[in-house]
Order: C-alpha cells, then sequence, then structure tokens
C-alpha cells in the first residue's frame, strides 16, 4: 500500500470532509466555531503550528480550530507525519548514552525499591538527562560532524563516532533502552523475599536466567499481538503523547535553547516545576495537602479518616488540595490529568466517589468487624485487632501446616482492604467483557485484514522499514518458556511445570484485553491479585510457589504492555522496528543483571533494617514485606480464606458481577447512541472501587478539577493551545518533577547515606502534614 500523503493545509478550510485526511474518522458534528482562532498571517505562529512536519489542522469557515476529539486527531493533528530515513540509529552516542544510561537507571530503580517510598524512575528524567548529553556528545566527540570542536576525516569509523547533529532517533532509542532498563524486575522481589525471610541464598546462575526468562517472555506475547495493539490508529496510547510531544520539541529547529514557542514554553516550566518542588517536597509538606475541614476541627478522628490524606493511610482526601505535582501528575505511571482521556478519567473518580462512600459506610457499621482494625491498612490482623503472625502458621519448608493453622485461625482484612481485593476482582470479569463487546469485532477484522488492511498514516511511514517477523517474537517466547521451566525447579520453587503453563496461558488471556485498555483509554490496572488468587487456587499451601505463579502469570503481561506501548512511540517517531525491538531487549537484559547485582549488595549491608517493620529513614524493605504477605495470604492460606462458605467465600464471585457489569451501558448505548454510554469504561469504575486504600490521597480532588480544566475546557475551547501545549506542559511538569525528587533524593533525602530534615514550622508541623487527628487506629 502506498505511504499516505499528508493534507494540504488552506488557510480558509471549509471543514469539509475532503480536506480532512483520508484516514476519516472524524466527526462532522462537531461545532467548527468551537476551539482558537489560527492567526494564519502571523509566520511564527504558522510556523508552530504547520512547520514541523506534515499534520492535519481542521479548521472552520471562520478560521476557528476544531477540538481534538477522535482517533485520528490523535494521529494528525497532535504528532507530526514528517520522516527522514536517512537519521542514524546505530551511532556511537546511541550505545554509549544507552547502556550508560540503562545501567544508570537500573542501580537507581534498585536503590529505589528499597527506599521507604516508593519512587519510579521517569521516562521523562531519562528522555530530558538524554538529550543534554547526546548534544554534549556531538560538541565533545571527535568526528566529521561541523558541531564537533575536533574535526576528523570523513569515514565509516569516525560517522559511526559523531556523524553529526544528535538526532531524534537516536534520543528515541535511547530513552526506550534506559527506560526498559528502570525498572526492578519482579523476580528481585521473589529472590529479596526468600533471602530476607526463608534464608534461601540464591543461585546466581538460576536468578539470571530467571530474571532473562520472566523479562522477555512477555515481549513474545507483545509481538505477535503488535498487529491491533501497535499498528493501527485507534490504539492511540495518549499516555505516550508528552514524551512523544517532547521528542518533536527538542529536535525540531536548532539548539537546545532554540527561540521556538514551545521550546521556550518547555524549559520555563521545567525550571519553574524543578524550583517549587522544593516546597511541598522538603520545605512546606502542608502543601502536599491542604484541608479546610482538617484546619477547622483538628480532633475529629470522622474528619481525618474522610478529609485528611496528606500522610500515607490518614484518609481519603475529599476536597483537600494538593500543590505537589509528584502526586496530581502520572507519578511515572499511565494516568496523568493532562494527557488522559477525560472520559478514562470521569470513570476513574466516579469510583473514588463509590469508594469513599463504601468505606465509610463499612466502618460506621463495623462491617467484618472493621472498627478493630486501622481504617486504611494493608496488613492481616486477628480479629481482635493486633497483627497476625504469618510465619506460625507454616511448617519449617514454608508450606502451610493445618495444625498450626486450626490454633491460629485464619487472618481479618481492613475492610478497605477487603473492597480494594472485591474491586480488583471485579474488575477483571469487566475488563474481559469490556474487550469483547466494545473491541472484540474491531479487533478480529483487523486480524483477519493483516497488515495490508491498516491505513494508519504512522504505520505507512513506517513501511520503508524492515519488519520484525512474527517467528522472531515466537523463538523468544519459546526460548523464554524453556528457561523458565528450567529455572522453577533450580529454584526449588515447588512450582510444577503444568502450573507455569497454566500460569503463562492466563497471561496470553490478558494481554490482548489488558493491552487494549491500556491502548485505547489509557489505563491498565493491575491484575496480581487475580493471579495470586488463582495460584493459590491451583498450588496450595505454598507461598514460594505462589510467588513464581504471580511473576509468569502477571509479569509477563506488564511487560507486554509496557512494549507495546514502546512500540507505538516508535512508530510515532519513526524509529525502526528493528531498533526498537533491539533496544528494548538489551535494556531488559541490562536492567534486569544489575537489578540482581545491586540487591544483593544492598541485603548483605542492610540485611536486619530491611527485616524491620519500621526500617530506617533510608533504607526500607516496605516492598518486599508486602510481596511476601501477600504470598503468604495468597499462596498459603487463599484456598481456607476464599473457599465458598467461608468469611470471605464471595470474593471470587465477583469475578461474575464483573463480566456483567458492563452489558447494561453497552445496550443502552445501542439503545441511546447520543447519550455517551459508550463513555463509561466500566473496568475503570470498578477497578477504582478500592483506589484510596492506600497511599497519600489528597491529590485526587485536585487531579479532577485539573482533568476538567485540560480535558475539556482547554480541549474544547482552546483546541489550539491544547494541541501545541498542553501535552508538552504534562511532560514539562513531570520531568522537572523527577530531577528535582533525583536531586532531592540524594542531596538531602538519605540517597547518600544521610537525611537532612528540615525545620519543623507551620507548614512543616509534626505529625500530619494537613493538621488533621492522627489515628492510631
Amino acid at each position: 500500500m502506498a505511504a499516505v500523503e499528508a493534507p494540504s493545509l488552506e488557510k480558509n478550510g471549509s471543514g469539509d470532509a475532503e480536506k480532512r485526511f483520508s484516514q476519516g474518522s472524524f466527526s462532522d458534528e462537531k461545532d467548527p466555531q468551537i476551539g482558537e482562532k489560527v492567526n494564519l498571517d502571523d509566520p511564527e505562529e504558522v510556523g508552530e503550528v504547520f512547520a514541523d512536519g506534515p499534520r492535519l489542522i481542521d479548521l472552520g469557515t471562520d478560521g476557528h480550530e476544531r477540538p481534538i476529539e477522535t482517533d485520528s486527531d490523535y494521529a494528525t493533528r497532535l504528532i507530526s507525519l514528517d520522516d527522514d530515513p536517512t537519521l542514524r540509529v546505530y551511532t556511537f552516542r546511541m550505545f554509549f548514552l544507552g547502556l550508560g544510561l540503562s545501567c544508570f537507571a537500573a542501580v537507581l530503580g534498585q536503590i529505589f525499591y528499597f527506599r521507604p517510598q516508593t519512587i519510579y524512575v521517569s521516562q521523562l528524567f531519562i528522555q530530558i538527562l538524554g538529550f543534554i548529553l547526546g548534544r554534549l556528545m556531538e560538541v565533545f566527540v571527535p568526528g566529521p560532524s561541523e558541531h564537533a570542536i575536533l574535526r576528523t576525516s570523513d569515514n565509516w569509523f569516525w560517522r559511526f563516532m559523531n556523524h553529526g547533529r544528535f538526532n531524534l532517533k537516536e534520543h528515541v532509542a535511547i530513552t526506550i533502552m534506559a527506560s526498559t532498563a528502570s525498572s526492578s524486575a519482579l523476580a528481585i522481589s521473589i529472590f529479596a523475599s526468600q533471602e530476607l525471610y526463608y534464608n534461601v541464598e540464591t543461585n546466581v546462575a538460576v536468578g539470571i536466567f530467571t530474571i532473562i526468562s520472566s523479562q522477555l517472555i512477555g515481549y513474545g506475547m507483545a509481538g505477535i499481538t503488535r498487529i491491533f495493539l501497535v499498528y493501527p490508529t485507534w490504539a492511540v496510547y495518549p499516555q505516550v503523547m508528552p514524551t512523544v510531544q517532547l521528542f518533536e520539541a527538542l529536535h525540531r529547529g536548532e539548539g537546545m535553547m532554540s527561540q521556538s514557542k514551545r521550546k521556550k514554553f518547555f524549559w520555563y516550566i521545567f525550571i519553574g516545576i524543578f524550583v517549587w518542588e522544593w516546597f511541598p517536597e522538603y520545605i512546606a509538606p502542608t502543601l502536599t495537602g491542604i484541608s479546610i475541614f482538617c484546619l477547622a476541627d483538628q480532633k475529629s478522628s470522622w474528619v481525618s479518616r474522610i478529609f485528611g490524606g496528606a500522610a500515607g493511610n490518614e484518609g481519603l482526601g475529599a476536597f483537600s488540595l494538593c500543590f505537589d505535582w509528584a502526586y496530581i501528575g502520572s507519578g511515572g505511571g499511565s494516568i496523568g490529568s493532562l494527557f488522559t482521556p477525560l472520559s478514562t478519567q470521569l470513570s476513574l473518580y466516579a469510583g473514588c466517589a463509590v469508594c469513599m462512600i463504601a468505606f465509610c459506610a463499612c466502618f460506621q457499621l463495623n462491617t467484618w468487624n472493621t472498627q478493630n482494625f486501622p481504617f486504611l491498612t494493608q496488613l492481616l490482623y486477628y480479629e481482635n485487632g493486633t497483627q497476625y503472625d504469618q510465619l506460625a502458621i507454616l511448617n519449617p519448608d514454608f508450606t502451610l501446616n493445618e495444625e498450626k493453622l486450626a490454633v491460629q485461625g485464619l487472618p481479618w482484612y481492613a475492610a478497605s482492604q477487603l473492597l480494594y481485593k472485591i474491586s480488583r476482582t471485579i474488575y477483571i470479569g469487566a475488563a474481559l467483557m469490556h474487550f469483547l463487546i466494545w473491541h472484540g469485532k474491531k479487533v478480529l477484522k483487523t486480524v483477519r485484514a493483516g497488515r495490508d488492511g491498516i491505513d494508519d498514516p504512522h504505520f505507512n511511514k513506517m513501511r520503508i522499514y524492515p519488519e520484525i517477523s512474527n517467528w522472531w517474537y515466537l523463538a523468544m517466547f519459546i526460548g523464554c518458556f524453556g528457561m523458565a521451566i528450567g529455572t522453577t525447579y533450580g529454584a526449588k520453587s515447588q512450582l510444577p511445570a503444568w502450573a507455569t503453563i497454566i500460569s503463562l496461558i492466563f497471561g496470553w488471556i490478558f494481554v490482548p484485553v489488558i493491552g487494549t485498555l491500556y491502548a485505547t483509554v489509557g489505563y491498565a490496572p493491575s491484575i496480581e491479585n487475580m493471579i495470586q488468587m488463582l495460584g493459590g487456587a491451583l498450588v496450595p499451601g505454598k507461598p514460594v510457589a505462589n510467588m513464581y505463579f504471580t511473576m509468569y502469570g502477571y509479569q509477563s503481561v506488564v511487560q507486554a504492555y509496557t512494549l507495546t506501548g514502546d512500540l507505538k512511540i516508535g512508530q510515532y517517531t519513526k524509529l525502526p522496528p528493528r531498533a526498537t525491538f533491539c533496544v528494548q531487549v538489551i535494556g531488559s537484559i541490562v536492567g534486569g543483571l544489575l537489578n540482581f547485582v545491586i540487591m544483593k549488595v544492598i541485603i548483605s549491608s542492610h540485611y536486619d533494617i530491611l527485616k524491620d517493620v519500621q526500617g530506617s529513614n533510608i533504607w526500607s524493605g516496605q516492598q518486599v514485606q508486602a510481596f511476601n504477605s501477600d504470598a503468604i495470604a495468597w499462596g498459603a492460606l487463599g484456598k481456607p480464606l476464599y473457599a465458598t462458605g467461608t468469611r470471605y467465600g464471595f470474593v471470587p464471585y465477583m469475578l461474575l458481577v464483573g463480566l456483567l457489569f458492563p452489558i447494561p451501558f453497552w445496550l443502552l448505548h445501542r439503545r441511546y447512541p447520543k447519550f455517551g454510554f459508550n463513555n463509561v469504561f466500566t473496568p475503570v469504575l470498578t477497578a477504582e472501587l478500592g483506589y484510596l486504600s492506600v497511599g497519600i490521597n489528597s491529590s485526587v480532588f485536585t487531579s479532577f478539577l485539573l482533568a476538567i480544566f485540560s480535558q475539556y475546557y482547554l480541549r474544547k475551547y482552546r483546541a489550539t493551545w491544547f494541541r501545541k501545549y498542553n501535552f508538552l506542559m504534562s511532560a514539562a511538569l513531570d520531568g522537572g518533577t523527577s530531577v528535582m525528587i533525583f536531586v532531592f533524593t540524594f542531596a538531602v533525602g538519605g540517597g547518600s547515606g544521610k537525611v537532612t530534615p528540615f525545620p519543623t514550622w507551620a507548614l512543616n508541623p509534626t505529625g500530619n502534614p494537613d493538621y488533621c487527628k492522627r489515628l492510631s487506629s
């Protein structure tokens, strides 16, 4: 199929179909007068709108731009269709910075894993750091480049070293490689749990091959499904828009501090948020959550539970105002107020509203004896409210001892934690049904049509590059599958081969389901609890086996949709598919190996601190403790705790409730297609019925207000500004915050070995930062 040509741009566009991109899913029902007027006589305005590559600008007769609404709007109006196939990818700079930043990100990510507060290495942080270092290398590395201080002869070696300007494709490859390495592999949680709680020393060879197999097996799944999870226009991936627009802004025009409006806008916001974040994060933590209700009544437990939320597990954060972008923004995740579609966020916040009502009602009515336990907590308890001794029910080989369990009794959950588990079980059923009724036909049609039936403008531009055969991905999956079987036995995990196969079958089932949600609405709730529950039912009484079952059933899905997101970045930026595949694999392997080494060093140096419940201000084993507790709760106790007729026996049946949940909205949409029932994303809504069960919740209300402002007001009434600056602003805010947190962590936060607390004052009080009553229970 021939590449699709970019549309011509006319000053007095009519907004008619023939002026629109031939992909053609633009709505004709929109009012052409809604939006900002584009001044086509202003050279700088025209340059910003049009000169950064061919893209569609849909104007009405009065010159007003139509809002961004459809899949094709995202593809042709937010992102440039321009491509230069001559840009080099495999250069010395790409490999040097890619591997260097992969090592840096992997070490940093593993250190963050053992920190008291969970922090992730932001892709935007890596993206900005890679750009600065790349521009430095184009000057200081010898080569034939006119930008190099030391010019050399023009031959293949020196062109490899420094051929010229640090380009877009080098930058994309570096960012994907390093960001892939930055996340701590789930296998690390298993090894750390075994060494800390089971006194099992992880064999180096087993550890390395377990990491490789668990990190790459999901890539095989993703590669096979990319025909409908990456190639089509409807696979939008709204969460990658800030990253892609930042790539464009940094590489279109000359110089890092170009006079381009968009570049200046980015750097001003970036520097501003970097300076501002020192206040809520360090100098004035009260800015994390200002609650008028708590300031008015600092002695009420119910006020604290409902309106508090600036401290971990404090309260639900109703109507709190948060001024800390680390919590308002995407936080390194896929949900962000400035880029996630409004319908997705409204579904999420509707779930939050129900969550608040349900938590308070259960606590007030003492449902499941929940008044015996803290309002928000993730731990297991005896009925009298004391913490449950999980090791007291296990044999020396860490399998369940029925006699000891009879003495100790089954543990209890706080109502908030139980409702969280219920919501995530309902979500699984809702996600399956949502996929079938809303996307099933579309996916099946895409698969049947094959690559030749895809008419996405970016995909058509990519046809000039050699594609990767599905056999590559299938071979990777088969190889990793063999390693998975071998290492589960080599690690003495007690997980039989048939159970490993079943876990991978469930991974295959959920990659299309979760991947489609991730690609369309920008959200992928975790299926970890469901996989743990399934593993506990299939291999009961064996917590370590449950860990391995979870790793292959859950981690494979996460790795799969992460890869598809990076493949989409590659498609948007025209990075050749084989290059994307190459840097993904390298980043995963390098990151996993360094994760293992750093884990060994930290555990050997801080063994006792990591086992302590409180930990220290610098090191904490809280993530390992939570993973191990879940393995015991699901692996050892899953069957007796959730058996039919027991206290929590109804929880697995919530899966059936979830299967039914999307159907009424689908039927209503068919009956009343103009009422917007198709914008109710039931998987998101049901998943967040327990959204507020953990952590700092003071940002929820502020994030909701910001979503309305960005995704409704700016998108509809300031369409030109929204297209040019909204996603770039998100990138600047997230990037500047990530850099600040990195500097803060090592400057005064304890990352360098010493914590320097800020003195207590009005906006840095003792107790809860928002002045809510501190609850002991």
